[in-house]
């Protein structure tokens, strides 16, 4: 299988490790600023478009910024390759259904890298809510503390831009969000409201900690509470919560626990499964179909205002240089159980006793 890559520097670096552990053929890598140190006989170009017209590749992963990828991604499956399109796809449900326009038209295979719609976990979990061992569903939430330096938000031009979707609701966290709407079965024209309170440590145009409220007609309710300033390293879960039990999936390790079980599960790499789709008729794990939903949401997320900043004496650096926002970890995870946006949450009690102050 013939495979370019577009976009090779941040995230990209992850792709070109995993072409050289895949039985793949890497004919061409493209990137506006240039391709640093490309592989040897890898052909190299500025312009996608040259790429394409040279090459001819039977498939184009994309990890370029979230405002690009229409475009390109039409370009690609015009000129008749498949794509893997790193996640948000699009900005918006108008370009969301332009590009599916374009795979109708051309035919060909778009998968979004959602990976953790990959998850062995997620069709296990998803059984156990509809055959009754959890009971009534009656809210899907989310929460994660992870950690982020200087240097993360300096990676690129765009990064902590407002327009980039590069907060942490829509890109670091987007696997979480994106299994909780997965799980409820969420589509565009389920969603009632969506409520979401941002926040920032720094000085960012996007949120470091986002707390988004879903709510859907005939749905359970979907709460993701997350941030980047995390007092410790969280990996993330996603809690579905019925009228029997409660599951736990901790989505970044595919880990489900299921009443006392707690079991590993594993996860399908979704550039191998666009492969298995090309070659076996597999079908595919994240199309494009099947994140209308998401789009939905965060195109309402864009819409919202701009996050507040932290109070000042909320906020220390850590050993690592991260910034933390005392009381965050407590604060996501009760805001998940409690399917409660951060201004819902009771400051008596809390464990930082003053709750999420703001200037």
């Amino acid at each position: 299988m013939r495979v370019a890559l577009i976009g090779t520097s941040g995230h990209g670096m992850h792709h070109r490790r995993k072409l050289t552990q895949l039985p793949v053929e890497t004919v061409a890598m493209a990137d506006i600023a240039g391709v640093v140190d490309p592989p040897d006989g890898v052909a190299t170009f500025t312009d996608h478009r040259a790429m394409l017209a040279a090459v001819s590749p039977d498939v184009v992963i994309i990890c370029t910024p979230p405002p690009t990828h229409l475009p390109i991604a039409s370009d690609c499956l015009r000129a008749g390759a498949d794509i893997l399109m790193e996640k948000p796809p699009v900005l918006s449900l108008a370009q969301h259904a332009e590009l599916q326009a374009v795979l109708d038209e051309t035919g060909r295979a778009c998968q979004v890298g959602f990976q953790a719609l990959g998850s062995h976990a997620l069709p296990r979990l998803a059984a156990a809510m509809t055959d009754g061992t959890l009971g009534e569903i009656t809210a899907i939430s989310a929460y994660g503390a992870w950690q982020r330096d200087d240097a993360y938000w300096g990676r690129s031009a765009w990064s902590g831009r407002a327009g980039t979707l590069d907060g942490a609701l829509a890109n670091p966290f987007a696997h979480a969000l994106m299994q909780c709407l997965a799980l409820a079965g969420a589509r565009p024209e389920d969603i009632e409201s969506v409520e979401v309170e941002r926040f920032r440590a720094r000085p960012i145009e996007v949120e470091d900690t986002g707390f988004l409220r879903v709510r859907l007609h005939g749905r359970p309710t979907v709460l993701v509470a997350v941030t980047l300033c995390g007092e410790e390293f969280v990996a993330g879960s996603v809690l579905v919560r019925g009228t029997k039990a409660t599951a736990e999936l901790e989505y970044p390790t595919d880990r489900l626990t299921l009443g006392l079980d707690t079991v590993p599960l594993g996860r399908t790499d979704l550039l191998i499964n666009l492969l298995d789709h090309r070659t076996r008729g597999v079908p595919l794990l994240a199309p494009l179909a099947a994140t209308a939903a998401f789009t939905a949401v965060i195109e309402r997320l864009q819409a919202a205002p701009p996050p507040q900043a932290f109070a000042p004496h909320l906020l220390t650096r850590d050993d690592a240089g991260h910034i933390v926002v005392t009381g965050i970890n407590a604060a996501v995870r009760a805001a998940a159980r409690s399917v409660s946006l951060a201004s819902e949450l009771p400051t008596a009690g809390h464990p930082t006793e003053r709750g999420l102050q703001l200037r």
